[in-house]
């Protein structure tokens, strides 16, 4: 129990913190498995290793990687060459569709060479009246939308696009707001304030009337009252916790926080989890509002947690929880490429706020520790220490009883996955499109599901749409 007493013992340090519920630890002994492969129908260019994610240095040598890696999907429209961290979908009251994709990882990069081929800087934004030819109709480029690194939300309910300032670490958290429901093509700004404190992640409540900001290395998190979107005012503040993305109930009332850890004389990032809070007073505008820590759980080989995307089955609460990256520094301060540890994604009930619990694990068998091989390491698709074989985003294309998942899987591309069987999801489609230094697909996907796809980015090669075929598409329903 002594990891228990460290984090209550943070947790009470810090102000405004009611300390509740308990933590789910997972056994050490426990090893997560490798989701069942795709069986690729035709039309399909699958992987040439026998390694489910695999894009090795032969492929580079002979060209094959240039034809790409399709399971059950198909290229059906591209933009640009580069790509960040979110593909958002939206249609405004005009019946526009449009996306919304910032156009870089980080600020700085890219930056002449999306001068010099049009995409242009900030977040772009493209008319999507015909998927196969995404048509650019602006970029903005207000202070956040420059650099909003993994924080560029939009709204449903009120038509709001969202980010704040972020960098890898955090930046002053200058808040944009824009109006996208009067037409999506040309986003109206609505304020530039300094209302974020602190930006890196970020949530939106489903009603549209609170953001909130992820200081991450910061240590705040930010909500942020946008019932005027032209005049944000701060609601709360909270500290002390190195927070990544944050997702809510429908009700908004439940805050599933990627709790990234703390760090500590051990490690960087130390005893990483995702925290469950009670935010009801700040949802209800309570003078002074005080949130609720439930509860937290881990699990085992996590790495660093990303999000925690709600989604409901059979009268079940749950959540698609995904760790980014491989945790160089997961056991300690000395680096072991083979075994530290790769996250990748699981499914974690939430019906009980107060006690959830594990329920499965989505994964590749490129993530699995006894597969990383030397030979694997030195592979293209795995040559970033902040990248490579490994998970940053997933999604699912709605809250009600999704059968599909999609995740952007780095040096793997984007991945799909049935979760029809919450215990026991399984890969149904892929699509890889490295380019000549290997993958690069971080973004959260977006979905498409009338037209049958996907919406991604690779920061190589940029935003892609991509249909799915031989029947996956049908599980869209």
């Amino acid at each position: 129990m002594g990891a228990l007493h460290r984090r209550i013992a943070v947790a009470v340090a810090v102000a405004g913190v009611v300390i509740g519920g308990s933590l789910a630890a997972a056994g050490d002994d426990v090893v997560p498995q490798a989701v069942p492969e795709a069986d690729c129908g035709p039309g399909s260019r699958p992987e040439t290793t026998d390694l489910q994610g695999r894009v090795p240095q032969a492929d580079y040598d002979s060209g094959r990687v240039l034809a790409g890696y399709t399971c059950n999907t198909e290229a059906a429209g591209r933009h640009g060459t580069t790509g960040g961290f979110k593909a958002l979908r939206y249609t405004d009251a005009q019946g526009h569709t449009c996306a919304f994709y910032d156009s870089t990882r980080i600020l700085g990069m890219d930056v002449v060479g999306n001068l010099l081929n049009g995409t242009g800087l900030g977040v772009v934004v493209l008319d999507m009246t015909n998927p196969a030819l995404p048509r650019k109709t602006a970029n903005l480029i207000t202070p956040a939308m420059l650099s909003p690194h993994e924080s560029l939300l939009v709204n449903e309910e009120r038509g709001l696009l969202v980010g704040v300032m972020g960098t890898l670490a955090t930046a002053p958290g200058i808040l944009d707001v824009y109006d996208v429901r009067s037409d999506c093509r040309k986003p109206k700004l609505l304020s530039t304030t300094l209302s974020g404190v602190l930006g890196h992640e970020s949530g939106f409540a489903p009603d549209g009337q609170t953001f909130w900001t992820a200081g991450a290395a910061g240590f705040t998190m930010t909500a942020v009252d946008l019932t005027d979107p032209r005049r944000p005012r701060v609601l709360h503040v909270e500290t002390g916790v190195v927070a990544h993305g944050l997702r809510f109930s429908d009700d908004g009332n439940t805050m599933y926080v990627a709790n990234m850890g703390t760090p500590s004389s051990h490690s960087i990032l130390d005893e990483p989890s995702l925290h469950i809070y009670d935010v009801s007073q700040v949802q209800a505008r309570v003078t002074k509002p005080r949130i609720s820590l439930l509860s937290e759980i881990d699990w085992p080989g996590i790495s660093i947690p990303q999000v925690a995307e709600p989604f409901h089955r059979d009268g079940r609460d749950y959540v698609l929880e995904v760790d980014e990256f491989t945790d160089w520094f997961g056991d300690g301060w000395t680096v072991d490429f083979k075994n530290s540890p790769v996250g990748g994604a699981r499914i974690i009930d939430v019906t009980d706020p107060n006690s959830p619990s594990l329920v499965s694990d989505i994964r590749l068998e490129v993530h699995q520790a006894v597969n990383r091989t030397p030979e694997l390491l030195k592979d293209p698709g795995n040559a970033l220490p902040i990248g490579g074989y490994s998970a940053h985003y997933c999604s699912v294309p709605r809250r009600d009883a999704p059968n599909l998942a999609a995740c952007s899987m780095v040096g793997s591309g984007l991945r799909i996955f049935d979760i029809s069987d919450v215990e026991n999801p399984r890969e149904v489609a892929y699509f890889n499109k490295p380019a000549k230094g290997g993958a690069s697909a971080l973004s959260q996907p977006a979905w498409d599901p009338a037209g049958g796809s996907i919406w991604y980015t690779d920061g190589t090669s940029g935003f892609h749409v991509v249909r799915l075929t031989n029947g996956v598409e049908d599980l869209l329903d």
